[in-house]
């Protein structure tokens, strides 16, 4: 017997409003479709940090052939920016991991 456990998670809030008449004109519409997709979210944070580790290289570079428009300050910035979102998203990591390994060790 092959159970789809995500497709009864999903239903659930759904049966919950029908068995009391509320959910009429929920059918047919998944519970899914109004919770943002955390792969989605996930992508969306990795090229954020990806953006500025790129805008502070490019600062950098400006920086270090001369362009008198770029700052120290603003190079400074820009690195403590990109090694602030990098290492947040290094601890996202780790912690999705250990999660993973907790979650992993449960007996069935």
């Amino acid at each position: 017997m092959n159970v789809n456990a995500s497709a009864l998670f999903n239903d659930l809030p759904l049966q919950g409003l029908q068995s009391k008449g509320l959910g009429n004109e929920l059918v047919g519409q998944s519970a899914k479709s109004n919770a943002p997709d955390f792969s989605q979210m996930l992508k969306q944070a990795i090229d954020n940090v990806n953006g500025l580790q790129k805008d502070t290289g490019e600062l950098r570079n400006r920086f270090e052939m001369g362009d008198e428009n770029v700052s120290l300050g603003d190079v400074m910035i820009a690195s403590n920016k990109s090694s602030l979102a990098f290492e947040a998203t290094v601890q996202v990591r780790n912690k999705m991991v250990e999660a993973y390994k907790s979650v992993m060790s449960m007996p069935v």
